[in-house]
C-alpha cells in the first residue's frame, strides 16, 4: 500500500501543478491515465461503478465525483482533484483542491481550512481511539472556522478494495456521525481514507442529471482533501503524502 500510496501522492503533485486557467479538465484526465501507465498502475476510479474517467474533477460548487470533460477552467475558480490508483493489488486514494491562477481571500481559507481539518482528523486516528475521535476532529476544526462538513459522503476504510469498512464520517451528528469516544476502536496496521469536505454554506448537496457529480444544494463554493493512512503505534503513517 505504501507504492500504490506514493504513486498517487507523486501524480496527484504532478497534475495540482498542471493546473491553470483556459485548460479543459479532459486535459488533467489524460495526464493522470499518462502517469499510471508510467508507473505501472491502474486507475481505482475508471469503470468503478460505471465511473467514466481515472480521476474525478470538481469546480466551486462541485464538491466529489466530478466528470472530467470539456470544461474550461477560469481564473478565480477553485477544482478539487480526486485520484485513486492500484499498484500490485492494493489501493491508493487522495484528494486536493487547488486555486485556479488568483482566488479570492474567501476560496482561499477555505482551502487552507479543509487542508487543516484532514491534519485533525489525522492526529487524531491514533490506535486505541475510537472513530467517533476522528470524525469530532474534523468537524470541531471546520466550525470553528465557520464553515459546513458535508454529512452524506464519508472517508472510507481502504486496503485491496477501494472502499471497505468503516465508514468514516466527517461529523458527529446523528444519524450521520459518530460522537466522540463511539465507534470503532482504531488498530495498528489499520488502512484508511479520510477525506473531509467543507462547504462554504449549508452541507446539504445534490447530484446532478450526470448521476454523478454532487454539487452543494445552494451552490457555495466546496473544497476537499483526502490521505490515505495506516494506523501505526503512535503517529499514523501517511501513505499518499504530496511533497510540499
Amino acid at each position: 500500500m505504501r507504492r500504490a500510496g506514493r504513486i498517487v501522492g507523486e501524480i496527484l503533485e504532478i497534475l495540482s501543478k498542471q493546473v491553470k486557467p483556459g485548460m479543459k479538465t479532459r486535459e488533467l484526465n489524460t495526464i493522470a491515465e499518462r502517469e499510471l501507465t508510467k508507473r505501472g498502475a491502474q486507475s481505482s476510479f475508471k469503470g468503478y461503478r460505471g465511473f467514466p474517467a481515472s480521476l474525478c474533477t470538481s469546480v466551486n460548487d462541485e464538491i466529489v465525483h466530478g466528470i472530467p470533460g470539456d470544461r474550461v477552467l477560469k481564473e478565480g475558480e477553485i477544482l478539487s482533484l480526486d485520484f485513486g490508483a492500484v499498484y500490485e493489488g492494493f489501493q491508493g486514494d487522495a484528494a486536493v483542491t487547488v486555486p485556479v491562477g488568483r482566488v479570492s481571500p474567501e476560496a482561499s481559507k477555505l482551502i487552507e481550512t479543509t487542508r487543516e481539518c484532514l491534519a485533525a482528523g489525522i492526529a487524531a486516528a491514533r490506535a486505541g481511539a475510537n472513530l467517533g475521535d476522528v470524525s469530532a476532529a474534523i468537524q470541531g476544526c471546520a466550525e470553528a472556522k465557520g464553515y459546513a462538513v458535508v454529512r452524506e459522503y464519508t472517508g472510507h476504510g481502504i486496503g485491496r478494495e477501494m472502499h471497505e469498512d468503516p465508514q468514516i464520517p466527517n461529523c458527529t451528528d446523528p444519524p450521520y456521525g459518530l460522537k466522540p469516544g463511539t465507534g470503532p476502536v482504531l488498530r495498528k496496521g489499520m488502512t484508511l481514507a479520510l477525506e473531509p469536505m467543507l462547504n462554504t454554506g449549508t452541507w446539504r448537496t445534490r447530484v446532478a442529471a450526470d448521476g454523478w457529480t454532487v454539487h452543494t444544494a445552494d451552490s457555495g463554493i466546496s473544497a476537499h482533501f483526502e490521505h490515505t493512512i495506516a494506523i501505526k503505534d503512535k503517529e499514523p503513517e501517511v501513505l499518499t503524502k504530496v511533497s510540499g
